[in-house]
C-alpha cells in the first residue's frame, strides 16, 4: 500500500536511478493539464529534497508556461520490469532559461545539446510511494535517436527559430518567457 515521506530516501534515490523513463505532471489555473513522459540523460537527484531534470527542444512548452503561473509539479516514476512501485515526488519547481544566473551550476550536469531547452528543479514537499501491481512489464530495449537526429539537422540558430515559431506559448496561449530569459532578440540570433 502507499506510503508518504518528506524526502526521498536512499532506496528511493536507487529506484530513481534505475528508471529509463519518468512522467512530469503540471498545470496552471485553468486550461489544460500537461503529463509528459521524458527519458534518456535527462533527470538528476540533487540530493534528497531536490529533483533536477532537463528539458529537450519540443513540439509544446508547456511545462515552463506552467511553472511560471504555478510551480506546482509531480515527478512520478515506475518500474516496468522489477517489482511493482510507483514513487511520486511532490513539491514545487521553477524553470531555468540559459540568461538565469544559477543556469551554468545546473546546466553542466547534463550531457552537452544544442536541443537543451531549460532546466527544471523541483523542490520536493512530498514522496509518494505505491504498490504498481497493475502496472504491465515491458522491457527497455534502447533511447530513441530522432530528436538528436533532427536537432543536428536544426543547428544551434534552427533550434533558436524553432523556439521562437513554436515554443514561446502554452496550447493555453501561456507565456514560457523562452525568448526573453534565452537571450534570442531575433530570428537571427
Amino acid at each position: 500500500m502507499g506510503k508518504q515521506f518528506s524526502e526521498l530516501s536512499d532506496r528511493h534515490i536507487k529506484f530513481i536511478g534505475n528508471q529509463k523513463i519518468y512522467f512530469v505532471g503540471t498545470a496552471a489555473a485553468t486550461g489544460h493539464v500537461n503529463l509528459s513522459p521524458k527519458g534518456g540523460d535527462s533527470l538528476r537527484v540533487i540530493n534528497s529534497t531536490t529533483i533536477a531534470w532537463l528539458n529537450l527542444t519540443g513540439s509544446g512548452n508547456e511545462s515552463a508556461a506552467h511553472v511560471i503561473q504555478n510551480p506546482r509539479m509531480t515527478i512520478m516514476f515506475s518500474d516496468f520490469d522489477r517489482a511493482p512501485l510507483i514513487l511520486r515526488a511532490y513539491g514545487n519547481a521553477r524553470v531555468l532559461h540559459q540568461q538565469d544566473a544559477d543556469w551554468g551550476q545546473y546546466c553542466e550536469l547534463f550531457p552537452a545539446s544544442i536541443a537543451t531547452r531549460q532546466i527544471f528543479i523541483l523542490d520536493i514537499s512530498m514522496v509518494q510511494s505505491s504498490c504498481g501491481m497493475s502496472v504491465p512489464n515491458f522491457e527497455y530495449q534502447g533511447d530513441r535517436s530522432e530528436l538528436e537526429r533532427w536537432t543536428e539537422k536544426q543547428g544551434t540558430s534552427g533550434i533558436k527559430k524553432y523556439w521562437l515559431n513554436k515554443n514561446q506559448h502554452s496550447i493555453d496561449g501561456f507565456e514560457t518567457e523562452i525568448v526573453k530569459r534565452s537571450g534570442i532578440t531575433g530570428p537571427e540570433d
